[in-house]
């Protein structure tokens, strides 16, 4: 089982990542549990998920320590690293946080999401760069997951998925870099 919280503000796409991560889960047959959270805000308020992936039984859907945090901005980084479990990662995007979490018992990646994102071709894409960077942190889900995913959510819009599927692929690259 592994429990991964992702955070960052409203419009950065942390409920989408979540859900695609989810998604994927479910479509490789495991068990899995999905619970958003984000204020009243469309855009520029707090936004964050916990995404449990297990092949047994999920409990509880609460991810109060988790093995993964994905923190899309410099508050959700300095706010939720204290609650990584030891010996988890932190998946930092780099382009909008430093990455100094003062503990030395976590994997921390600083990923440029923002700026690989802008080389795949969109900003919008900076989720998918950090997803591509957990795939190959955890190995949590088959790239072909959340690529179906993707292709799904993006249908009839091939530019987009392009994109996308750049931006998961710099996102893999860096995480190997790490």
């Amino acid at each position: 089982m592994i429990k991964i919280l992702l955070a960052g503000q409203g419009g950065q796409g942390v409920l989408s990542a979540g859900k695609m991560l989810a998604e994927s889960g479910l479509k490789e047959g495991k068990e899995v549990s999905y619970l958003p959270a984000y204020g009243p805000e469309m855009r520029g308020g707090t936004a964050n998920c916990s995404v449990i992936i297990s092949e047994e039984e999920i409990a509880s859907p609460l991810c109060n320590e988790p093995d993964v945090l994905i923190a899309m901005n410099s508050p959700s980084f300095h706010k939720f690293t204290p609650r990584v479990k030891k010996g988890g990662i932190v998946i930092v995007n780099g382009s909008m946080s430093d990455c100094y979490a003062g503990r030395d018992d976590i994997a921390v990646y600083d990923i440029a999401a923002n700026d690989l994102a802008m080389e795949a071709g969109d900003i919008r894409s900076a989720n998918i760069v950090i997803l591509g960077a957990l795939c190959r942190a955890t190995q949590i889900v088959k790239d072909k997951s959340i690529i179906n995913c993707l292709n799904e959510k993006f249908v009839g819009k091939p530019a987009l998925m392009e994109i996308n599927e750049r931006a998961f692929k710099l996102g893999k690259e860096a995480a190997e870099k790490k």
